[in-house]
């Protein structure tokens, strides 16, 4: 993000806003939203997130190389008007994600691995009305790096709903996108300056480096494997 340097986020910060929220030990990589619906340009709701997904895939694979828990999201319904309530009213291009249908999947240049959790929603938010709150906390997640589509939409709505749900927050800047450059920097500002910090692709990639130098990665994946292979309730 490159408006930090305005009269307008100097002020932001005298005011009292645009502190550092800063990262925690145990972090998880949320990939909002690169789904076909929305990474296809072709398509009513896409856009071309070419450079975004390629600084994805580096986080994600140093993720990976970490052994830390990976989580992506995807937005499908069965009977959208039904499903998708008001937002598809507002929204009517969303009926395009139905289930069962390419749409909806994951980008192939992200495809998820066995193991990787896919977070099926039917609203902007990651966290509104799924488990994935539930999903985090009893992997001993503390920190959320998000990246994914729309910086206006879906990226905003999880960012809020972590920061919210006590999570450090941070949106990394190169590896989010959206379809206009305006709504994507204005919605960078305000998450920087309320619900997260906003960081490069290289600040991220060398907080995992220290995570993982410092013994941490396997204390957190340690963690991860055992809360993931107990039984279900109930099983």
């Amino acid at each position: 993000m490159d408006d930090r340097d305005t009269a307008t986020y100097r002020d932001y910060k005298r005011k009292g806003l645009a502190a550092t929220c800063g990262y925690g030990s145990s972090p998880a990589l949320l990939v909002v939203d690169f789904i076909n619906g929305f990474t296809d340009p072709s398509t009513p709701l896409g856009g071309d997130f070419s450079a975004e997904i390629g600084a994805a895939r580096e986080l994600l694979s140093a993720f990976r190389a970490a052994g830390l828990p990976v989580v992506f999201t995807t937005i499908a319904y069965r009977l959208p008007e039904r499903d998708g309530g008001m937002w598809i009213r507002k929204v009517p291009a969303l009926e395009i994600l139905r289930k069962g249908t390419r749409m909806v999947e994951v980008d192939e240049r992200l495809r998820p691995r066995r193991g990787e959790y896919v977070v099926e929603k039917r609203f902007a938010s990651a966290f509104f009305k799924t488990d994935l709150e539930d999903y985090l906390a009893a992997r001993g997640v503390d920190t959320v790096i998000m990246v994914g589509c729309t910086t206006s939409g879906c990226v905003r709505a999880s960012a809020i709903d972590s920061i919210s749900c006590g999570f450090h927050t941070v949106v990394v800047a190169d590896a989010t996108g959206d379809r206009a450059e305006g709504p994507h920097r204005a919605n960078l500002f305000d998450i920087e300056a309320k619900y997260g910090d906003v960081v490069a692709l290289r600040e991220a990639t060398d907080y995992l480096a220290t995570v993982t130098a410092g013994g941490l990665a396997s204390r957190a994946r340690d963690d991860f494997h055992r809360w993931w292979n107990q039984p279900a309730a109930g099983a």
